[in-house]
């Protein structure tokens, strides 16, 4: 990662965390932090609504946030340089459209304003879908975030498919002395009917743990001091993941992302961890 990284703020607790999130994973890299606050002022230009707010007090605001945002990274290291930037523009828009100049954008898991309810908010879920970096979503507990496990999960599909989160997973685990779980799941559902020959659960298990070599084939001889533990099992992708993140620092996963009619979407596993995983969770697109 020689990419700066970018963070997205907007005051709110969940971004503040992610920030120091991404302070410490600058760190990690020696790259750049750049962090970015994003905000729709200008709608207000030529409105007064009943509330009071205009564009001045919106955009004076904006810069707070940012400006307040670059001191507490700068409080928190003195090792890496950082930049701020204030756009009026969409959050999400924003963060995405940034993503293609970043090694990755760091978003909380919520953001201001939205309910307290909610698992992950909807600029977050955006910016995942849409960036062509990888995204990381900070969320979780306490020692997950601040990395107590030194542990990093990597969750793999087919392996021509699995470049690019494979390197951004052995990336991370070495940058932060961690090791390294990759976890490949099948399924099948003939093993429901009695009798089931044990000849093809067998099979199916060989299919899978040679993907998984096939997958890390590279990557393991290009980061040689990384401890890498192969984790092939029978069952649910997201459950097993979400599983897994009980216990890691960073759970990595790639986006195979499909287009719908209210454009692009996330697969069912990307939703399962952004909104439940105990830890932070990175999306690497597929190339």
């Amino acid at each position: 990662m020689d990419k700066p990284l970018i963070a997205g703020v907007d005051g709110s607790d969940p971004s503040l965390r992610a920030l120091d999130w991404a302070v410490d994973e600058a760190v990690s890299h020696g790259v750049p932090l750049h962090v970015v606050h994003a905000s729709r002022w200008e709608w207000y230009e030529g409105h007064e609504p009943s509330f009071g707010i205009n564009r001045p007090s919106v955009q004076v605001l904006s810069d707070h946030i940012a400006a307040s945002a670059v001191e507490r990274a700068q409080r928190r290291t003195s090792a890496v340089k950082v930049t701020s930037e204030v756009l009026s523009e969409d959050p999400a828009v924003a963060l995405a459209r940034l993503g293609s100049e970043a090694g990755a954008v760091v978003v909380g898991s919520r953001g201001r304003g939205e309910l307290t309810e909610l698992l992950l908010g909807s600029v977050s879920l955006s910016v995942a879908a849409h960036a062509v970096s990888p995204v990381i979503v900070v969320r979780g507990h306490e020692k997950n975030v601040k990395g107590g496990f030194r542990s990093v999960v990597l969750g793999i599909d087919l392996p021509q498919e699995a470049t690019l989160a494979v390197d951004f997973a052995f990336r991370e685990a070495q940058a932060l002395n961690a090791s390294l779980t990759v976890v490949r799941t099948w399924r099948c559902p003939a093993l429901e009917v009695p009798d089931f020959p044990t000849a093809v659960h067998d099979e199916h298990q060989q299919r899978a743990t040679a993907q998984v070599e096939e997958a890390l084939r590279d990557a393991t001889a290009a980061y040689p001091d990384v401890t890498v533990c192969r984790k092939v099992v029978e069952g649910h992708a997201r459950t097993v993941l979400l599983e897994a993140s009980r216990t890691a620092d960073l759970l990595v996963v790639g986006a195979r992302r499909r287009k719908g009619h209210v454009g692009m979407q996330l697969g069912p596993v990307n939703h399962a961890v952004l909104h439940h995983a105990a830890c932070p969770v990175a999306v690497v697109p597929h190339a």
